[in-house]
């Protein structure tokens, strides 16, 4: 048996994104719903999909429920946090990821900024890493917090000793 005790369990990443961010995934989570229900009642009106137009009722509104709770719930779960030797992240609405990513293995650091997440002033940071699990995008995050989190990761990753590799 360790000594120490066992290891203390892994807490959640300290910051949320951007509140507005909940705004934004359900902006787009009830277009597609809108298209989607939209598409199915032209298909089943023209006869190409048989199917009762309760089904086309019953598809729209489970749609409806995922616009409406999806979001809120992404934005319970998507964390960040930043400390001097690495970047934390969780992500995920239904099942859940935690990325792990030493500031000694970040390559390159960027900031996007989509269309419509412009509207609403908000930014994705994202993190590559000498990972073969990929980058770490942290989505949702105030514009103005992404560019001094995009500076400052920068800073931090040149200042460690390695390449990163």
């Amino acid at each position: 048996m360790d000594p120490a005790g066992p290891p203390a369990p892994l807490r959640d990443p300290r910051h949320r994104v951007s509140p507005r961010a909940r705004t934004l995934w359900w902006c787009v989570a009830a277009v597609e719903a809108v298209v989607v229900t939209a598409v199915l009642a032209v298909a089943v009106a023209m006869g190409w999909v048989p199917v009762p137009w309760w089904a086309v009722a019953l598809v729209g509104l489970l749609l409806a429920a995922y616009a409406v709770g999806v979001p809120q719930w992404r934005y319970l779960v998507h964390r960040w946090e930043v400390t001097d030797t690495a970047v934390y992240t969780q992500t995920g609405w239904w099942a859940r990821e935690r990325r792990i990513a030493p500031m000694s293995r970040i390559q390159t650091v960027d900031h996007a900024e989509g269309a419509l997440a412009r509207l609403f002033r908000l930014a994705t940071v994202t993190v590559t890493t000498a990972s073969a699990a990929g980058a770490l995008a942290i989505e949702g995050l105030d514009r103005d917090v992404a560019r001094a989190l995009v500076d400052d990761l920068t800073r931090k990753a040149d200042a460690v000793e390695g390449d990163a590799t």
